[in-house]
Parts: structure tokens; sequence; C-alpha cells
């Protein structure tokens, strides 16, 4: 099992910029698929990002290509979300996932075993 803690979200002027940080603890961080989700309010959680166990593979939803990056650090059991360019619509909470499953990267909510408490990010028109 392994416990996520987001931190890093805010209230940020459009253009602007944050980094979302995601601690684990428990077991090995490195065994685990790893993802950012987000639910805007009266919408459903959608894929934002996802990163391969050794980071080597990325993945990111359309609306955030260019704009957003995911990595991780396996040293520091952390993974991150670089967020530049912000804009009205990323509005949401953030939720970043861990999944213990065989495969690379994943997409669905429901392909992650793990979950953090999310973090509120608000950017303002």
């Amino acid at each position: 099992q392994v416990q996520l803690v987001e931190s890093g979200g805010g209230l940020v002027q459009a253009g602007g910029s944050l980094r979302l940080s995601c601690a684990a603890s428990g077991r090995a961080f490195s065994n685990y698929v790893m993802g950012w989700l987000r639910q805007a309010p009266g919408k459903e959680r959608e894929f934002v990002a996802g990163i391969s166990r050794n980071g080597f593979a990325t993945d990111h939803r359309d609306s955030v290509k260019g704009r957003f990056t995911i990595s991780r650090d396996n040293t520091k059991n952390t993974m991150y979300l670089q967020m530049n360019s912000l804009k009205f619509e990323d509005t949401a909470v953030y939720y970043c996932a861990a999944a213990g499953k065989t495969g690379v990267l994943f997409r669905k909510e429901d392909d992650y075993d793990y979950w953090g408490q999310g973090t509120q990010v608000t950017v303002s028109a």
C-alpha cells in the first residue's frame, strides 16, 4: 500500500504557473505507475498526465500538452506537475494517483489503486 499527499495548489492568475507535488510513503514508490487527474465543479474526473515507473515515458492530455509537464524523482518518492500558461478552464481539484498493475501508462480512473486527498487549483480569468 502507498499513501499519497498532494501540495502546491492555490490561486493564480491566467497565464501564471504552479508546481504540484505528490509525496508518497509506504511501499516502494518506483513500483507504481503514477498519474495526475483533475475534477472541475460539476464535471467528471479526467486524466491530466501520467508517468511510467522509471519516468522515461510520459503522457499528457491534448489540452495541456506544451503547458504541463509531469515528472518524478524516485529517490525522493515524489511526483510533480509543472503547470505553465494556466487557463481558467484548468481550475479543478487535482489528484495524484498510483497504479500497481502491469503496464507502462494509464489514463483510466479505474486503473489507479491509490489516491491522494486532492489539492485545489483556481485560475482567475
